[in-house]
C-alpha cells in the first residue's frame, strides 16, 4: 500500500542536478540516478543525504560520494567478453588491435577498458597482439570513433586486424572508417548494447559481435532496492566496488 512516485531525469549534468533538487523539494523517499557524469553526480548524493534521502546509482557508478547502492551489469566482464571474442577469432599473430573506449567521463567506459586489458595485456606480453592505438571516444560519439580508427589505419598502413569498440555506436563509427579503406568485413569489430542498427551490420558481416544486456533484471532490481531503501530496510549485495570515497 505504499505510493511510489517515479520520475526520470534525462539530459546533461546541470539538468540532472536541477531535476534532483526539484524531486528533493517534493519530498521523495529515494532517488535513482543514472548519472550522465559519474563525478558531477556526487553533488546530487550530497543534496539528497542532507535530507536523509538514500540514492541508488543506476547502470553507472557515482564516484567519490557516499552513494547508498550501485546496481549495474557486470561491466568488467563485458569488456573481457569483447576482447576474448576478438582474440579467439583473429587469425594472425601478432594481430594488430585498435582499442576504442567510450566516454572518459563515464565510469563504465573505464570498467570496460579494464576488462578488455585483462584479456589483451597478457596477449601483448605473449607477443600475440600489438596495440596500434588505444583511445577514448568523447561522449561515446561515433564520429570520435571514426577519427580514432581513420588515424590508426593511416598509422598502421591499413594493417589492422581487430577493432575493440566498447559499444555499438562507436563500432558503427569504426566500420565507417573501415569502409573508407574497403576493409569493412575483413577487420573484426566488437560492440555492446545490441542496437538494432548494429544487429543489421552483424547480419551484413561488417560488425563481428555485440553483447546484449537484458534491461529487465537491472530495472526490476533497482525498483526492488528502492522500495527497500525507502522503507529503511537493508539491501543485500554480493559484491563491492570502490568509488573513491568508499567500498
Amino acid at each position: 500500500g505504499m505510493q511510489v512516485n517515479v520520475q526520470v531525469a534525462n539530459g546533461d549534468d546541470n539538468l540532472q542536478i536541477k531535476q534532483a533538487e526539484n524531486l528533493l523539494t517534493q519530498g521523495v523517499d529515494v532517488l535513482i540516478v543514472a548519472p550522465h557524469n559519474g563525478e558531477i553526480a556526487a553533488s546530487i548524493v550530497e543534496a539528497a543525504h542532507r535530507q536523509g534521502v538514500p540514492v541508488i546509482a543506476y547502470d553507472r557508478l557515482i564516484k567519490n560520494s557516499d552513494v547508498d547502492l550501485y546496481i549495474s551489469h557486470q561491466v568488467v566482464k563485458m569488456g573481457e567478453m569483447q576482447a576474448k571474442y576478438l582474440l579467439d577469432h583473429v587469425n594472425k599473430k601478432p594481430a594488430n588491435f585498435v582499442v576504442v573506449g567510450g566516454s572518459p567521463t563515464d565510469n563504465n567506459a573505464l570498467l570496460l577498458h579494464e576488462g578488455q586489458m585483462n584479456v589483451l595485456k597478457p596477449a601483448v606480453d605473449r607477443g600475440d597482439v600489438k596495440i596500434v592505438t588505444d583511445q577514448y571516444a568523447k561522449e561515446w560519439q561515433a564520429s570520435a570513433a571514426l577519427n580514432i580508427v581513420e588515424n590508426a589505419l593511416t598509422q598502421a598502413n591499413n594493417q589492422v586486424d581487430a577493432v575493440g569498440c566498447s559499444n555499438d555506436g562507436t563500432a558503427r563509427g569504426a566500420i565507417q572508417a573501415l569502409e573508407g579503406q574497403n576493409l569493412a568485413g575483413k577487420v573484426l569489430v566488437s560492440g555492446q548494447d545490441a542496437d538494432l542498427a548494429s544487429m543489421k551490420l552483424i547480419a551484413e558481416g561488417t560488425q563481428t559481435m555485440t553483447i546484449y544486456k537484458s534491461i529487465q533484471p537491472l530495472a526490476n532490481g533497482a525498483v526492488d532496492a528502492a522500495i527497500k531503501l525507502a522503507r529503511g530496510e537493508k539491501v543485500e549485495t554480493t559484491e563491492t566496488i570502490d568509488n573513491g570515497f568508499k567500498k
